[in-house]
């Protein structure tokens, strides 16, 4: 596997694990219904309010969450190599890339699904944002900026 790749697939696996996980945990916490309804949620943005059915199509919603970190890990990833400033300051540009994903997920991305709106409460905008921003922004610049090193050392 070339070391690209490699830091492609370490670095969106982990983002996409620890942003599923605290999504999860934040749901459960605010509502106390069942995790399953967060990958309903992602899955509805394509097959609308079906997803909500008694099928499995929450399944899709992780594929669908994957496909976006994925889609996040791949941008930084050439950012990163042309915007030499993002390794010497990997936290900050972490957390900052954090706020890109939100910005572009609640103003481009999810108005052009099926769900197709912001949401409105914001304090739950505020616990989202900082989601993305420890969960998806700082994984992704830590791992693709360690990674990079050491290929530059071997």
């Amino acid at each position: 596997m070339s070391n690209p790749l490699k830091t492609i697939l370490y670095a969106g696996l982990a983002a996409g694990t620890l942003d599923i996980t605290a999504a999860v945990l934040n749901f459960m916490r605010a509502t106390g219904k069942s995790p399953v309804m967060v990958l309903q949620y992602i899955a509805s943005a394509v097959f609308g309010k079906t997803a909500y059915g008694d099928n499995n199509l929450w399944i899709w919603g992780l594929v669908f969450h994957y496909v976006v970190a994925f889609g996040f890990t791949i941008l930084f990833y050439v950012a990163y190599q042309k915007i030499r400033v993002f390794g010497s300051y990997p936290v900050i540009s972490g957390l900052l890339y954090g706020v890109f994903v939100w910005i572009a997920m609640n103003l481009a991305v999810v108005p052009m699904t099926l769900i197709g709106k912001f949401p409105a409460d914001p304090v739950s905008a505020l616990i989202n944002l900082v989601i993305l921003m420890l969960m998806i922004g700082l994984p992704i610049s830590l791992i693709v900026n360690r990674m990079s090193v050491t290929q530059h050392r071997e």
